[in-house]
């Protein structure tokens, strides 16, 4: 049964329609994420269907007694509860339904046996059962921890908590509360990997209706089972993952541009009938029927353009394009033996580390909150704490803070400082980064919001021709196009990279090599984030695997010398071999299917490291040819 059922939505915003026509049924255990540019109004009809904003139009209709949560970026109007006192606050349902049963006890203790009070006291403990029991506090402190929170922070007031931290606890209010109908704005934003992780399982588990707006694609595919998209004031809902939404929408515009080819050439036929036969009498019914029936295609033909501009419509994304950079040398970091605390804490992050970076690799940096990712970075990009950079690097720095932005003056006027642009090639790179017009020009850098800073910094990398690219959550405040963009111009980058990010599909996609953060040491892997994953659970299987037996010794042959290991050339030339025949299997595969998103994208990283590995045999195989024969 559903638990909530919207019919032909619509809300305007001082006389301007914000959407109409949204309709759609949400059912309990449906996950649906809420897409659509910035500005279509997710985040209006999460308040609508939370009852706090009006809608101007439509009808919406939930199952009795629906529980409703809403979380969103907002901040608890009142911080000086504690933490554990504001999260249970989302639950005064659970209060009223223990003090209800208490009273209905005392009632049947004192004799009251009728069957409304029966009833009533079966259904109230059904409730409070669903929602954990009598324990359901203890359930509402363990969400807290899933989301990152310690035992000692539960009696601190919300006044001394960070944004970030709020916006946890805001998260963890929605989900403690047991509610049949939950509404998340934004619930990966300030969330480590492994509180991404925990939330997933919690939303996959959840006996509720659940509709989301989120930017991370792992998430997003990893939780949603439907997908309602909001674009030009238009609702289209997809059932299925998210990874079938994209594909859905790739083939109902083919399926539109195909239909509207069709029309065309039927309403060109129908017309030189018309014209052939108007004037004559004994076929102009025949004629005029036409005209009708062209009257008549016209209209499907304007509703298969309008549902082209629908799902082809084209949003302000960011138009991502590094520098080709200047070549360093091989070695770009190479450290050895690095010990990194925190200054006045004397807290060991690192303990004798060791690591490099070759030119021309990308590698994801990982470790969980406060394990000293950004710190690491810090210490590279000042080479402080031993560190030296290796020759020719130029680094580009984009942090987490922005610190590196020039604030003493417009935005305009500080890309210009920071890059040596000329003002037209300013502008030109600021209005890729949806800096139009001379009022966001000459904007002061010091009121610009959150999302613009990040924006106007992540310009100014991009501008400043570094062949050594640092960077600390870059996608922070970006929408799920414009991160696709960043990790596409990420991709063709021929520089060297180091990323650190919670989005883990970006992580999978960059990284050839990933240095993970674990016990205050340094772990590599070979890959991305998926990769890692999968070579961690295997580590755990086998530490969790029974020891084996001890052998018999027996007497055993001298040893074979050991075959010659292959020479790097040897190797190459079997990995090409490899990448080629991967990349056949990928191009049968698209000859059946071009619209697969899944495979057009593995295709290209295919081809890209196929092209990576013919031009370093090449390199090896000139310099093999210039040695002196034996």
């Amino acid at each position: 049964m559903a638990v909530v059922i919207a019919s032909n939505l619509a809300k305007e915003f001082a006389g301007n329609v914000l959407f109409e026509g949204v309709s759609f049924s949400v059912e309990r255990r449906d996950r649906v994420a809420l897409s659509g540019p910035n500005g279509a109004g997710k985040t209006t009809l999460l308040r609508i269907l939370a009852g706090e904003t009006e809608k101007h139009g439509g009808e919406l209709a939930f199952e009795k007694g629906t529980r409703v949560a809403l979380h969103d970026q907002r901040p608890p109007l009142d911080q000086n509860l504690t933490l554990r006192e504001y999260v249970i606050s989302g639950a005064r349902d659970l209060v009223e339904l223990e003090e209800e049963l208490t009273r209905l006890e005392q009632a049947m203790a004192a004799g009251a046996h009728d069957q409304a009070t029966l009833n009533r006291y079966a259904e109230a403990q059904a409730r409070l059962e669903h929602a954990g029991g009598y324990n359901w506090r203890d359930r509402a402190t363990a969400v807290l921890r899933g989301l990152g929170f310690a035992e000692e922070h539960l009696e601190r007031q919300l006044r001394t908590f960070s944004g970030g931290e709020l916006t946890r606890a805001s998260l963890a209010r929605a989900l403690g509360g047991d509610p049949d109908l939950l509404l998340l704005d934004e619930p990966t934003n300030h969330l480590d990997v492994a509180s991404l992780e925990w939330l997933e399982k919690e939303l996959q588990s959840l006996d509720a209706a659940v509709i989301l707006v989120a930017h991370d694609r792992w998430f997003l595919e990893a939780v949603t089972t439907a997908t309602m998209e909001v674009v030009a004031g238009r609702g289209t809902y997809f059932p299925g993952p998210w990874h079938a939404w994209r594909r859905e929408k790739a083939a109902r515009l083919l399926s539109a541009q195909k239909e509207i080819t069709r029309v065309q050439a039927d309403i060109a036929r129908l017309e030189r009938f018309v014209e052939r036969f108007r004037a004559k009498k004994d076929k102009a019914k025949q004629a005029q029927a036409k005209l009708t029936h062209i009257g008549r295609l016209e209209e499907e033909r304007k509703q298969s353009a309008e549902q082209i501009a629908l799902l082809a419509r084209s949003r302000r994304t960011l138009g991502f394009e590094f520098l080709k950079p200047a070549r360093s040398g091989r070695t770009v970091l190479d450290v050895h033996g690095l010990e990194l605390t925190i200054g006045g804490e004397g807290r060991v992050l690192l303990h004798d580390a060791s690591f490099a970076l070759e030119r021309g690799e990308h590698v994801a940096l990982v470790g969980p909150n406060g394990s000293g990712k950004t710190t690491l970075l810090e210490s590279i990009v000042n080479e402080r704490n031993g560190i030296h950079l290796g020759h020719g690097v130029q680094v580009g720095y984009f942090s987490q803070q922005e610190l590196e932005l020039d604030t003493r003056g417009s935005v305009l006027q500080c890309v210009q400082t920071m890059t040596g642009l000329s003002r037209p090639d300013a502008q030109n790179l600021l209005g890729k980064f949806l800096f139009s017009g001379w009022d966001d020009h000459e904007k002061p850098v010091t009121v610009l919001s959150g999302g613009e800073r990040r924006r106007l910094a992540l310009a100014v990398t991009v501008a400043s021709g570094a062949n050594f690219l640092v960077l600390d959550e870059p996608t922070n405040h970006l929408d799920l196009e414009s991160r696709e963009a960043l990790e596409a111009a990420l991709e063709a980058f021929p520089g060297t990279v180091l990323l650190v990010s919670h989005d883990r599909a970006l992580l999978d996609a960059i990284a050839e090599r990933t240095l993970a953060i674990e016990d205050r040491t340094l772990q590599s892997y070979d890959g991305g984030w998926a990769e890692m994953l999968r070579r961690r659970e295997e580590r755990a299987a086998r530490a969790a695997a029974p020891a084996a037996p001890p052998k018999v010794e027996k007497k055993t042959k001298p040893a074979k010398p050991r075959p010659k290991r292959p020479s790097e050339l040897e190797r190459l030339e079997t990995e090409i071999a490899a990448r080629e025949a991967e990349v056949v299997e990928l191009e049968k595969q698209l000859a059946q299917d071009w619209s697969n998103v899944e495979t057009l994208a593995a295709h290209k990283r295919s081809r890209d490291a196929l092209g990576s590995l013919l031009e370093r045999w090449e390199e090896l195989f000139e310099q093999a040819s210039q040695l002196p024969q034996s």
